[in-house]
């Protein structure tokens, strides 16, 4: 296939599963992550997949990590928008540290990671750009007013990218995941799972590869005339 692929937050999680898999498809990938360098040299190890440390919220650092990437692998011609933080509380105890630093990563992270490669893409005539949202950016969260903020927000990004790159032979779409086993998830205590998955009509958690192989269909020339759209993969707990 030849194409390159950059996945920001890319070595854990959800954003580990998206690159292997576009790996296997493939792609010339690229992860990036923010400080877990020991988890960062493992998957590297483990994948043959590169990373790159910056932090998405910072512009510079983005766009000078999306200069080395292509140095090294070639224009990226798929971008899939994954990094992102909770900094959870309820409104009421929410600090404008804990609104301004989530902010800064889910949605100012997204303008960081798209806009550096917008024009090359405009150029190619050719890109697909694939941000990860959040079931809780559609229907809001208890204690995530921030978080919730910033998902919904990234909808809003995909849906004014995918009017703009849609002549260009760019699309832009979301997969909102609901509640995915990740090791963050998994963290939790037992009695707080499961009645989170109480609450989803499958029964179960996601894996992160369904995920996986959901960005792995937008990024596909199948998905070519899919533009402005959002997958909810959540086990039929939200429908929009």
């Amino acid at each position: 296939m030849g194409r390159v692929a950059l996945v920001t937050g890319g070595s854990r999680g959800i954003g580990e599963a998206i690159s292997k898999k576009l790996q296997a498809d493939g792609y010339s990938v690229a992860a990036t992550y923010a400080g877990n360098d020991e988890a960062a040299a493992k998957f590297t190890e483990a994948t043959g997949i590169k990373t790159y440390k910056w932090n998405v919220a910072d512009y510079d650092s983005s766009k000078a990590g999306i200069e080395q990437v292509e140095a090294d692998l070639g224009p990226i011609d798929v971008v899939v928008a994954n990094a992102g933080i909770t900094r959870d509380a309820p409104f009421h105890k929410m600090t404008p540290q804990q609104w301004n630093e989530v902010v800064d990563t889910n949605l100012t992270g997204v303008f960081n990671t798209v806009h550096p490669v917008w024009p090359g893409m405009r150029e190619r005539k050719f890109g697909r750009v694939i941000v990860i949202s959040s079931i809780n950016g559609q229907k809001g969260q208890f204690a995530q007013v921030n978080y919730a903020a910033t998902k919904s927000g990234d909808l809003g990004i995909v849906k004014s990218l995918a009017q703009e790159g849609a002549r260009a032979g760019i699309t832009a779409n979301a997969v909102c995941p609901g509640y995915i086993g990740t090791e963050m998830v998994m963290a939790v205590p037992e009695k707080v799972r499961e009645s989170i998955i109480g609450q989803i009509p499958a029964g179960r958690l996601g894996e992160p590869e369904e995920i996986a192989r959901c960005v792995a269909f937008l990024a596909s020339d199948d998905a070519g005339f899919i533009n402005g759209s959002t997958i909810s993969a959540n086990g039929g707990q939200f429908f929009v």
